[in-house]
């Protein structure tokens, strides 16, 4: 979709008489009120984010930062039609010290996601930052002491809080459209192929491999880590539940209108190959919220064969009937006797086997309420707080799944009750001297 179709079909879409942008295109002084963003992690979806941005109006990428050249030529071609070319910064310490840019967008993996953040947070810098927002919840936890510290915009990438066709349905469900809602359904299925034993190589010359480990612990270089294979290490990634899982649970949890949870359990493991792949690549868990309402997610990162013909979505049951998601802006509410009464396609198609876009071009009302939230146009449609919510659900499957308990978990906070072993994942080792401070 070009900008110029996009910015039409906002302006003036609407569906069963909601706007499809409810807030201002364009910032109050518009075209004085520029937003100069700087992106970190360019390999894949980075450099989406440097087009899709760059495509926005009265936005410019000023500077573009990653630690391997590929990547950084991926952002530069993703670029190569804008007038002000962008300034390249390797070290993210050294970027947020620039004065002459307002926000940080970070799509590194995801044990960057929490430290760049605040790096960002600290040195006066709005940010975005792609889900999940922290690598264990700990972290979560950090990010919301920095945003009441800092007093900046920092959104996270759940994109399906600002589709407009789910934040009208959330509001009809919240409002008693199928009743009482009381179980959401959620499930993610791949067929990602083996990752291999991977082989000791020298670090490849391109590639800054100790600013690519930045806060984790230190681990040799493989030749089956980068890029895309971190998320299957506990070290670097988060797996399936926090890399896909992360968005279908949100949703539940959004709809359902829950916080945190009192119960939670895990099954499943590697078992699809026999590999360095260290988080599951089956996983079903399931999260209880007191005694009136829980939610279960399962991921399939191996096997494709799709639930309600989709290989991603939500389902919320209630008194009076169901809604299915089927991974995009689109819906169908059955009654109590199962009959379709209503029904919205999604303007973009969800594909789950898309790892730069798995919703397309429909990201781009996110990346709009980021900027129209730096503008002080709009209110900020996920916010540390509500991405924490929902990103712990993630790593608590993690957690039990990696211990084998049942969780019980203070329903005030999220924490894990009664079980030293499993609380020491709440948190983790940061290599000395890179430790993230609020």
């Amino acid at each position: 979709m070009k900008r110029r179709d996009f910015v039409k079909k906002t302006s003036l879409a609407t569906t069963g008489g909601l706007t499809i942008l409810n807030f201002p295109l364009f910032g109050k002084n518009a075209p004085s009120n520029k937003v100069v963003v700087a992106i970190m992690g360019l390999n894949g979806r980075g450099s989406y984010h440097a087009s899709s941005f760059s495509s926005l109006e009265n936005v410019e990428v000023g500077y573009i930062c990653d630690v391997e050249d590929g990547a950084i030529k991926k952002g530069l071609n993703a670029l190569r039609n804008v007038s002000r070319k962008p300034v390249i910064e390797k070290d993210i310490r050294k970027l947020v010290t620039k004065s002459d840019f307002d926000a940080l967008i970070i799509a590194a993996p995801d044990h960057w996601h929490t430290p760049a953040a605040l790096l960002g947070l600290a040195n006066g810098k709005n940010v975005y930052v792609e889900k999940p927002c922290s690598q264990n919840p700990y972290e979560g936890e950090m990010l919301i002491q920095a945003i009441n510290k800092y007093k900046k915009i920092l959104q996270v990438g759940s994109q399906r809080r600002s589709f407009p066709s789910l934040i009208g349905i959330a509001k009809e469900v919240h409002d008693g459209l199928i009743g009482t809602t009381y179980m959401a359904k959620s499930w993610y299925a791949n067929n990602r192929k083996s990752i291999g034993i991977g082989k000791k190589i020298p670090v490849p010359s391109i590639l800054n491999f100790e600013l690519w480990q930045g806060p984790a612990p230190r681990k040799e270089f493989k030749d089956n880590i980068v890029h895309y294979n971190w998320h299957w290490f506990w070290n670097w990634g988060t797996g399936e539940a926090c890399n896909n899982g992360n968005h279908e649970l949100d949703c539940c949890r959004w709809f359902l209108d829950v916080d945190f949870p009192t119960k939670v359990t895990s099954a499943g493991g590697r078992y699809a190959f026999t590999d360095d792949w260290e988080t599951p690549d089956t996983q079903i868990a399931a999260f209880e919220f007191g005694d009136k309402k829980s939610i279960t997610w399962e991921g399939r990162s191996c096997n494709s064969f799709p639930v309600e013909k989709s290989g991603r979505g939500f389902i919320i049951y209630g008194t009076k009937g169901t809604l299915v998601n089927l991974g995009g802006g689109d819906y169908k509410i059955y009654d109590d006797k199962d009959k379709l009464i209503k029904s919205v396609e999604s303007e973009v198609k969800a594909d789950p086997n898309n790892v730069v876009s798995a919703s397309g071009n429909m990201d781009m009302y996110h990346l709009l309420n980021f900027v129209e939230s730096i503008r002080g146009n709009t209110k900020n449609t996920v916010p540390a707080e509500v991405a924490h919510k929902s990103v712990i659900l993630c790593h608590l499957a993690n957690i039990a799944q990696r211990t084998g308990s049942t969780l019980h978990c203070d329903p005030a906070n999220g924490h894990i009750i009664g079980d030293d072993k499993a609380a020491q994942l709440w948190g983790r080792q940061y290599e000395k001297g890179w430790e993230p401070k609020v």
